[in-house]
Parts: structure tokens; sequence; C-alpha cells
């Protein structure tokens, strides 16, 4: 009997591990598939070159790149540029900046409050959007089964603009409480904020990402004889490089501060201080040489002319000719009589 129940309790005491083992299996994979689910407050992954992310938010690795998740309550500041947001249900909404908005996700819907800047959402219409300014809440309407595209923003001047691609808006104002369809394909401008001044926004109303394409992938190959050839036929063997002309020096003065050396002694407290005196300052000039001009100027000769003489000059000048000078005598003799006459001038 003690052997037949020993073999009846070694297949139940075999099959407790078992049934361990799989409870375990169980638990790692549904905890694999929770983690594989983002959270209920997640909003959606934000990209964009000069943002700001505040309040709640998460990261996630996806393709191997690090991305910021966004979560209700998330505050988003768009600096410059744009910024695109792809919604975890699908879809996305573009951010043309600067720009200012937060998000609130609650119940299934979508809000967000929109401060400056705009935004083109475009959503499937599963996912309720709403979107508040400070004086107009525009809620998207779906047509159908169709998704809904929309715009709605600010312009340069501060006018509030809706444009529906596809779907319809409704426009409601917060304090009066009165709204109004914005239909398919309708395009509005609200200078006030009022509904009552609504006219058309002629476009005014423009926030698309343009989507540029990725670089393709250059793939680097062997150069051939002939390539090799041409590029050693370019390149000239005694070529040499072109060297630019020194600029001009300029004549300045040169300034020269001789001291004398300075002096350490160690067992000193506070080290010599250098005599001004000895200081020398040395003023180094280029001086410019005289100017001096050599040769000889040349220019038109005037001739002096003298005036003719007259017939009656030349008449009286015959008639009283110069008288001949009395040849000088040098004399003793005659010496003294000049000198006497000089004396006394009354006796001559």
């Amino acid at each position: 009997m003690k052997a037949l129940s020993n073999s009846r309790l070694r297949p139940r005491r075999a099959a407790f591990p078992l049934a361990c083992l799989a409870f375990l299996c169980a638990a790692l994979v549904a905890a694999a598939r929770r983690s594989d689910q983002p959270p209920a407050d997640s909003v959606g992954i934000i990209e964009g070159e000069s943002i700001r992310v505040t309040g709640p938010m998460s990261v996630a690795v996806v393709h191997g790149q690090t991305k910021t998740v966004l979560r209700s309550g998330s505050d988003v500041r768009v600096k410059s540029g744009s910024a695109r947001i792809d919604l975890v249900e699908g879809g996305q909404i573009s951010v043309c900046g600067p720009a200012h908005l937060s998000f609130l996700k609650s119940g299934g819907s979508l809000t967000i409050a929109l401060d400056t800047g705009m935004i083109h959402v475009q959503v499937e219409r599963d996912l309720p959007v709403n979107i508040y300014t400070p004086q107009i809440q525009a809620q998207t309407v779906a047509v159908g089964d169709a998704p809904r595209d929309v715009l709605v923003g600010f312009d340069a001047s501060g006018a509030m603009c809706v444009r529906a691609d596809r779907g319809a808006v409704r426009l409601e104002q917060q304090l009066t409480g009165q709204s109004v369809l914005i239909p398919q394909a309708g395009d509005i401008l609200l200078p006030n904020g009022q509904l009552d001044g609504i006219r058309n926004g002629s476009g005014r109303c423009a926030c698309d990402l343009q989507a540029t394409p990725p670089p393709e992938p250059e793939v680097s190959q062997i150069a051939t004889a002939e390539e090799m050839q041409k590029q050693v036929a370019v390149v000239k063997p005694n070529a040499q490089p072109a060297t630019a002309e020194p600029p001009a020096a300029r004549e300045e003065p040169v300034y020269q501060v001789f001291m004398p050396p300075l002096i350490f002694d160690a067992k000193a407290k506070v080290q010599p201080e250098v005599d001004p005196r000895m200081i020398v300052l040395v003023r180094r000039v280029r001086v410019r040489p005289t100017l001096i001009f050599q040769g000889r100027v040349e220019g038109q000769s005037i001739a002096a002319s003298m005036p003719a003489p007259t017939p009656a000059s030349a008449s009286a000048a015959a008639a009283n000719p110069p008288k001949p000078s009395a040849p000088t005598n040098d004399s003793f003799v005659d010496r003294v009589r000049n000198f006497v006459r000089k004396l006394w001038p009354s006796s001559s």
C-alpha cells in the first residue's frame, strides 16, 4: 500500500512546478505587452529644430534614436521654424513658429490650448480634437468617415484665421456663447476674435511642413586609368603657388622700452620695485630726406626795350656836348693844394 501511495503523490508534486512555470511565463508575456503599449495620457512624439518642452513628458527609443514623447499637460514652445507631432492614435500636428501651445488628453479626446502661432491638424475621425484660443473655441467635425484636415492659428497681424480643408470646424465665442459652423473648404479670418466680423481669409492661413527627401547615399568607386591620367595632366608639375603681394609697410614710429632686470629676493617679504628712472623709452623714426631740386628752369625770355630818343633831346645833346673830365693829377703838390682848399675853402 505504501508503494502505491508514493507512486500517486509523485505525479502531483511534478505537476505543481509546471503550473508555477506556466503562470510565470504568462505574467512575463503580459508585462511585455504592457511595456510596448504607451501610457494612456501619451499625446505623441515631437520633433523640431528649435523647441522647448516643459511639464510631463517621457523618452522613447524609435529605430535607435531617442525621441521626446508628449504627455497630458506638456507645454511646448516653438522658438523658430516648425515642429511636427506624430500622434499616438495616428495622424500628425504641424506647428509653425514662433508658437506656444499646451496639450491635455482626457477621456479619449485631445484638447490643444493655442496661445500664439499656427497649427495644422491632420487626424482620423476616431480622435476628437478641440482647440482653445484666448477668445474662440474651435472643434473639428468629421464629415462621414473621412479624416479631418484643419488649420487654426494667428497670422502676423494677430488676427485669427481658420481653414477647413477636409471636414468642418465649429467655432464658439467663449464669452457670449455664439457659435458658427465653418463648412469644408472654408477659409475665414477673425480680426478681433468676434464672430460678427468674419471675413474671407484669402489664403492667409498657411502652415505646411516642407518634406525634404533624404540625401541619396554616395558609393565611392576606384578611379580608372583614364581618370588618373586626366588628373595628372591637369596638375602642373612645376606650378608654383601664387604668392600674395605683401602689404606695403607703413612708416610709423617704433617704440621700445628698456627696463632693468628684475630682482627676486627669496628672503625679502616684499620684492623691490623697479626704479622708474632706470626705464628708457626709445622712439625710432625714419627721417625723410630734404627735397633738393637739381636742374634749371627754362622759360620765355623777356627783352628789355629802351625807348627811342626824341629829336629834341638829340639836338640838345648835340648843342651841349658833355665836358671831358679833367685828367687826374696825383702829384704831391696837388695833394697839398687840395688839402689846404678843404681846410679854407674861401681862400681858393
